[in-house]
């Protein structure tokens, strides 16, 4: 049962490459794909448990992602040494605008009682 969920989940990053190329969207073609699944899955109100268990497996390996990024951070240190400041400003900028941003999104949403409250 694990090929049929791999195909899907493989044909839905298929589908939001497309619609990326086709519409000359800015968003990553993997990143469209996978909320046109999380679409389908809402729509369909539950996650299959052939599903569930191919994305289990798929996460107990995702560790093995970082080590072609591990390589290229090696391979570019060079890269790295000389250009310290405007990586390290970006890191730090953007840390603190996300912080910033969820704290304002928290106090917003904080303000503004649910029904059960």
């Amino acid at each position: 049962m694990f090929l049929p969920s791999l195909t899907i989940f493989l044909v839905c990053q298929l589908l939001g490459e497309f619609m990326t190329h086709a519409t000359a969207l800015p968003i990553p073609g993997p990143v469209l794909g996978m909320a046109l699944l999380f679409t389908v899955l809402v729509i369909r109100g539950r996650i299959p448990d052939t599903m569930q268990s191919t994305a289990a497996g798929m996460l107990q390996t995702l560790g093995l992602l970082f080590v072609p990024a591990g390589v290229g951070v090696i391979t570019h240190l060079h890269l790295l040494a000389t250009e310290w400041r405007p990586i390290a400003a970006a890191v730090l900028g953007s840390t603190v605008l996300s912080i910033v941003v969820t704290g304002l999104i928290v106090h917003a949403l904080d303000r503004h009682p649910t029904e059960t409250d």
